[in-house]
């Protein structure tokens, strides 16, 4: 019901933004700037266009969940190839649109690029944790991993690590590096607000209190899911201050019609921000359960598909790990467990940036000024 009613809510603030754009539009400072922070409030927030200047795209694998994208500059690719695993955690795979565009100055870049579940009609069946270790090993197999550059960033640091060790175990080709940014491989160390949220409250209390039926007026009609909606609530609550103050100064840029960059700096962000999408709901649940309250990667634990996933099996793959020293999302050490799990792999590297926090690893001045250089060496010093 909870889901049905958010459609129902959001049909009637469309109804009156058209008056809103209009109030926005007056010469009166305070109805204008009043107008355009509820516009921005209650608009809907579509998924936005990669646009990476100077490329074109290619879809080289289409699938249900899930469809592969290669980004060619226009005066063709360059360096070596690198499969990109975005983040299935609420946004959409356009919010590493500024590591993509770092990549594809040096490498010949594909990127996952992961579906809305309330647009995958529910005749394609589920998608669990273990189907999207199966995407990312297909892909692996498609692209050649002998020859492959494998980043992953944050959530599926843990599915690609148990990816590369599945196939390495199997006496499959193996990716040449795999670089770990910012992602829970052990979420038992420095556990964050994210992290202790998910061990105090049971899987079935995520599963009837987070999960619900995709309502009528999408291609997923019936699907469960976890709403996008709901995490990004959940995101927003994390930093309430931050998001209010970034609000305030939109307002007053707004009211006093002195700081056009900052209206242009909030938009760009929010548009991005606010554009999430729904999980299916097996996929979600799995991950709480398996990522965040068993920890089974780190305990050893964890199988997929009946094989015990092993990293020690990894051997000819060079590992390295990247940390925020501020990440609120994914804490010191636990992107680094990596290291103490893959004892075999080809060369270890470990790289903490300071006064960096979780989006500041992979967009922004910090990602483009000093940790893209060390991934780009990194990957260089491999090839």
């Amino acid at each position: 019901m909870l889901y049905l009613a958010k459609s129902l809510q959001n049909l009637g603030f469309r109804a009156i933004l058209p008056a809103l754009e209009a109030l926005g539009a007056t010469r009166l400072p305070l109805v204008a700037a009043n107008a355009a922070l509820l516009h921005r409030s209650i608009k809907p927030y579509p998924r936005r266009a990669f646009e990476i200047a100077g490329t074109t795209e290619e879809i080289v694998a289409a699938r249900p969940f899930v469809e592969l994208r290669r980004f060619v500059p226009i005066t063709g690719p360059r360096g070596p190839r690198v499969l990109l695993v975005a983040p299935l955690s609420g946004h959409h795979a356009t919010l590493v649109r500024d590591t993509i565009a770092s990549l594809v100055a040096d490498h010949d870049v594909y990127v996952t690029d992961w579906r809305d579940a309330r647009d995958v009609p529910l005749a394609e069946g589920t998608f669990s944790l273990d189907d999207y270790i199966a995407e990312v090993r297909g892909f692996l197999a498609l692209l050649g991993a002998e020859s492959t550059h494998v980043v992953a960033v944050c959530q599926p640091t843990v599915p690609v690590l148990a990816a590369v060790a599945l196939d390495a175990a199997a006496g499959r080709p193996a990716p040449r590096t795999l670089a770990l940014i910012g992602g829970p491989i052990d979420a038992r160390m420095s556990p964050t607000q994210v992290n202790k949220f998910a061990t105090t409250h049971s899987i079935s209390w995520f599963e009837h209190a987070l999960t619900y039926r995709v309502p009528p007026g999408y291609r997923g009609v019936g699907r469960k899911v976890y709403p996008g909606f709901l995490q990004l609530t959940a995101f927003l609550m994390m930093n309430p201050e931050r998001h209010f103050k970034a609000h305030m100064e939109y307002w007053t840029a707004q009211l006093t019609g002195k700081s056009p960059e900052v209206i242009a700096a909030h938009e760009a962000f929010y548009d991005e921000y606010n554009a999430v999408l729904d999980m299916d709901a097996r996929y979600y649940l799995d991950t709480v359960r398996l990522v965040f309250q068993e920890f089974a990667l780190a305990r050893g634990t964890w199988r997929v598909g009946g094989e015990l996933v092993e990293p020690a099996a990894i051997r000819t793959t060079a590992l390295f790990t990247i940390e925020g020293e501020l990440d609120d999302i994914s804490g010191p050490g636990q992107t680094e467990a990596a290291h103490a799990l893959t004892p075999n792999a080809s060369r270890h590297e470990h790289l903490v940036a300071r006064g960096v926090g979780h989006y500041g690893l992979f967009s922004g001045r910090r990602w483009r000024g000093e940790i893209y250089p060390a991934l780009r060496a990194f990957i260089e010093s491999n090839a």
